[in-house]
């Protein structure tokens, strides 16, 4: 008998998400495009959101749907300083992640 999976909390993976950047509802709905109203009302009226609002809410994020359904995202080998970077990334705008990759990318030799 195959046991089945339960079911994936997206929009539980969206708050934690969000949460874990420091991100109010308002700022998520800016980095993805999205209105804050769309945000509330998945939430209040236990609405799943489509797959393009999902991809939406992935760009914001600065990650892949891939990543987004991942079930187990602890990254194990990663360094501490490695995850410290990580942890700054996740907080930043996707403006900002674009100056920050065009300053690593000054450094590196050609």
């Amino acid at each position: 008998m195959e046991r089945e999976k339960p079911n994936f909390d997206i929009l539980g993976r969206i708050d934690r998400e969000r949460l874990a950047r420091g991100w109010s509802e308002y700022t998520l709905a800016e980095n993805s495009g999205l209105t804050q109203s769309t945000l509330s009302t998945w939430r209040r009226r236990n609405l799943q959101p489509n797959v393009t609002s999902i991809e939406k809410i992935c760009h914001g994020l600065g990650i892949t749907l891939s990543q987004f359904f991942e079930e187990d995202t602890a990254v194990h080998h990663l360094t501490e300083e490695q995850k410290s970077l990580l942890t700054i990334w996740d907080r930043l705008s996707p403006s900002q992640r674009i100056a920050i990759l065009d300053l690593i990318r000054a450094f590196l030799p050609e």
